[in-house]
């Protein structure tokens, strides 16, 4: 299973005078991502370390911490929490006492598994995009049964004819989708595949 985020979550801690603050958002690409890592750090900060994922794509930033002891540790805490599409970034003000490595990387793991925990979430589900047209008859019809498999309708283009419906169907609906537009207009129409 795998969880995307439905809002910000915050979690503040001091740890032998030093203050990290975490926060997670959800992200959708490596360009949303760098907009949300500007927005958020905090330039008067000794660190601002960070660790991003969304599908197969990751990164992460140590920004001047040891090498390995916070943006992985804070990858790793986003995958273990098996989220994706999600943004953690911690701003760290340094109190004068070394935390050592460990340290470290406890404190920066520490605070995206706080946020993570507490988060609101959903379910994430894979979507296939499918283009189809429906007779103006059948489209109330249509609209109600999509909804009844949880297919998103994402756009609809009314012609003289009906409508050309543009749909997001789980993947292990596809099937049931294309077989109920076609049913609909007695073989005449199907959604394809885009």
């Amino acid at each position: 299973m795998i969880y995307l985020l439905t809002k910000p979550a915050e979690f503040e801690e001091t740890i032998k005078k030093s203050r990290f603050l975490t926060k997670v958002v959800a992200v959708t690409s490596a360009k949303e991502a760098a907009a949300a890592i500007a927005s958020f750090s905090v330039a008067g900060a000794s660190h601002n370390c960070w660790a991003w994922k969304v599908g197969d794509e990751y990164r992460s930033s140590d920004d001047g911490e040891p090498s390995g002891t916070a943006g992985r540790p804070m990858l790793a805490a986003i995958e273990n929490h098996s989220f994706d599409q999600v943004l953690a970034l911690c701003t760290r003000w340094y109190g004068g006492i070394q935390l050592g490595t460990g340290g470290l990387a406890r404190a920066y793991a520490n605070g995206v598994n706080q946020c993570l925990q507490s988060a609101p979430r959903q379910l994430y589900v894979k979507r296939q995009r499918m283009q189809g047209h429906c007779p103006y008859s059948e489209i109330g019809q249509l609209q109600s049964r999509l909804a009844d498999i949880d297919v998103l309708i994402e756009a609809e283009e009314f012609d003289e004819t009906g409508c050309r419906f543009t749909v997001a169907a789980p993947l292990d609906q596809i099937e049931a989708c294309q077989y109920l537009l076609q049913q609909l207009t007695s073989g005449e129409q199907e959604f394809i595949l885009l």
